[in-house]
């Protein structure tokens, strides 16, 4: 079993999603990177009712260890983990601005400079598949190649980080963005920034928050 301060960890971090409405009810998920595989949030239950033992352990070879199946969408935060050493800790969300973009299949372009953030200069809508299969995993991969958060088409947003902290502010910060663009657009198209202002941004964002 992985140590408790993990699990923990978790627990605080997926609270925090639903207490700023990333994660309405029992939607989304959150897990964290441990030694040979990952942790993460129980499928069907709600955060506030969690408890250490409710977190499932998942290998990267998809054998699960708890007492609660894990969430619909490991396979997701699996392959990430597989193919992603930056990927830490990963948090998936129905947070209703970037959920309604997301439905509307449309990438967060580069209206703002904070969307580099997620490390390129925009944020990608994941092609639509049915949720919890390889096929959306395999989407959101291709979405996420040189960024660190993409849209869900019909479906949510994902983030990743190297902790939970990184991963929880990066899904917030998505959802701020997607908020902002949709209230540009009851206006008129934003004026996008061009590519040689988003390289610049992306290269002064790579000493961005350190000391």
């Amino acid at each position: 079993m992985a140590p408790e301060p993990f699990r923990r960890a978790l627990i605080e971090s997926a609270q925090a999603m639903n207490r700023l409405g990333l994660a309405p009810g029992k939607s989304g998920n959150a897990s964290v990177r441990v030694e040979g595989g990952f942790l993460i949030t129980p499928s069907g239950l709600a955060y506030e009712e969690m408890r250490e033992d409710d977190i499932v352990f998942v290998a990267l070879d998809g054998r699960a260890e708890g007492r609660r199946k894990p969430s619909s969408e490991w396979r997701m935060h699996r392959d990430l983990y597989a193919r992603r050493a930056d990927a830490g800790a990963v948090v998936h969300t129905h947070s209703p601005f970037a959920t309604s973009l997301a439905c509307l299949r449309r990438a967060l372009p580069a209206f703002h400079y904070m969307v580099a953030v997620a490390g390129g200069a925009d944020i990608r809508c994941a092609d639509y598949a049915t949720f919890g299969t390889q096929e959306l995993s395999d989407n959101a991969l291709g979405a996420l190649e040189g960024r660190r958060a993409c849209l869900i088409a019909n479906h949510g947003a994902l983030a990743l980080g190297r902790d939970l902290e990184a991963a929880l502010a990066l899904a917030l910060e998505v959802e701020t963005l997607a908020r902002q663009y949709m209230q540009a657009l009851q206006v008129g198209p934003p004026v996008l920034l061009s590519e040689g202002e988003m390289a610049r941004v992306l290269e002064r964002f790579k000493d961005y928050g350190k000391p």
